[in-house]
């Protein structure tokens, strides 16, 4: 899965949010045109809610990109040479992916983290505060200061960024001063990446009052690999490497090895083996789970793997059983791949529900002899716009549906759970899409 959190917010060493972040109001600026944010289709938590619980669900911090994305490139750019790409997006990115995931899956989603004074500043802010209603109450905007900017190029099932930014200026305030100094407000869960060579002193903090500590990690360009910077796991309940990193830092040669050696070190272990799918360990049980990747034709993997772990929370804030969380992470991220860009790419509920509809409906049609189902070509409607799609594109549901009768057989086995989860599945989508461009103000 793709990650764009850990490896770019590392390289500006997540300075933006994780020194702090004090409320500074935005200028009183007319919004892009977009749909604002409201209730989301399903409570996936209202089972396990009480009275006294933190009113927030997940906190994370890190730092804010402008991503713009382009797709539909046959081969990589060529030296000396220009390249047209058929398809673009521009999208918030770096940590807004997993913000972004989460607050489309229903949890209320706190994000603490610098902005730029600048027109992709603005866009971004409105974006995760009107568009997806992530509470930006501990972010802030830094006077004089750019948003960082990443351009990636997506072809042949991979991508290529290109980054450029500062670090941000440390605030006056670490957090805010309505809590404990140092520490993040009350909440179920947050979410950091780990960075050799740099502790995260409020994780501590944070995992004493309750909270339960997701993390990752990105690529240690210094090559060392070395285990001891992984000390922040002890505050950790799960930590959520892919197949490569994890296998570094273990030395072992297989990536269920890994998972084994890290739940070792933390409650529960779990890596991404991208097209094999992923595996789990919880070092408290011994409970061992693997699931299969779902195979759909990626149009941008960008910020897959934040779409991942943000299921990956979902479903064990939700206290579903190791399998169904794996199961369910997987689908998140692989619906997620069908659109442009990071954050903006990721599923809601009605998304899920259209998909898991369609297994339902092509199984039971190839169950009765009729011809499969065929999939309808996209609308062009809230949830999308003409111009940043390539031509031909379907329905990310109906992208990944399933090609075969036993295919459709091992979904509809594998994610019987969702049978009691989701909503129905005519519930219109009202998600905010990547566009090719965040120049457009007003309608025309």
């Amino acid at each position: 899965m793709g990650r764009n959190v850990s490896q770019r917010s590392g390289r500006l060493a997540a300075r933006a949010g994780t020194r702090g972040a004090s409320t500074v109001s935005r200028r009183d600026v007319p919004p892009p045109t977009r749909q604002s944010a409201g209730p989301p289709v399903l409570d996936p938590l209202a089972a396990v809610r009480a009275d006294g619980d933190p009113r927030t669900d997940v906190f994370l911090t890190g730092t804010v990109f402008l991503d713009i994305i382009f797709t539909g490139l046959d081969t990589a750019p060529v030296r000396g040479t220009e390249s047209w790409a058929r398809g673009m997006g521009s999208s918030p990115g770096g940590v807004a992916n997993m913000a972004t995931a989460l607050a489309r899956l229903g949890l209320h989603t706190s994000l603490a983290a610098a902005f730029g004074d600048d027109m992709y500043g603005e866009y971004c802010w409105d974006a995760l505060a009107q568009g997806e209603g992530i509470d930006l109450s501990l972010s802030r905007t830094v006077p004089g200061w750019h948003s960082p900017v990443t351009v990636s190029m997506a072809y042949e099932g991979e991508r290529t960024m290109v980054s450029h930014g500062h670090e941000a200026p440390p605030s006056e305030a670490a957090f805010d001063s309505r809590h404990a100094p140092g520490c993040p407000p009350p909440s179920r869960a947050c979410v950091t990446s780990l960075v050799p060579g740099r502790r995260e002193e409020w994780l501590g903090c944070a995992a004493g009052r309750g909270s339960r500590i997701f993390a990752d990690v990105g690529w240690d360009d210094t090559g060392r690999w070395d285990p001891a910077d992984l000390a922040g796991l002890e505050h950790c309940e799960a930590f959520l490497p892919n197949a490569e990193e994890a296998m570094r830092y273990t030395r072992t040669d297989c990536p269920r090895a890994a998972a084994r050696k890290l739940a070792e070190r933390v409650p529960l272990a779990v890596v991404t083996m991208g097209a094999e799918g992923a595996c789990a360990v919880d070092g408290r049980t011994g409970e061992s789970a693997e699931v299969p990747a779902i195979t759909v034709e990626e149009l941008d993997p960008t910020g897959a793997g934040d779409v991942f772990v943000a299921g990956f929370i979902t479903g064990t804030l939700a206290d579903w059983p190791l399998t169904d969380r794996l199961s369910f992470a997987g689908l998140t991220a692989a619906l997620s791949v069908q659109e442009f860009g990071g954050s903006l790419s990721a599923p809601g509920w009605a998304e899920i529900a259209c998909w898991w509809q369609q297994v339902r409906d092509f199984e039971r049609r190839a169950g009765g002899g009729a011809a499969a189902p065929a999939a309808p070509p996209l609308p062009v409607g809230p949830a999308t716009s003409a111009a940043s799609v390539l031509p031909g594109a379907q329905d990310p549901a109906v992208a990944a549906a399933p090609a075969t009768p036993a295919a459709a057989a091992r979904l509809r086995h594998r994610y019987a759970f969702l049978d009691t989860v989701l909503p129905t599945a005519d519930q219109p989508s009202q998600l905010a899409r990547a566009v090719p461009t965040i120049g457009f103000r007003r309608p025309a």
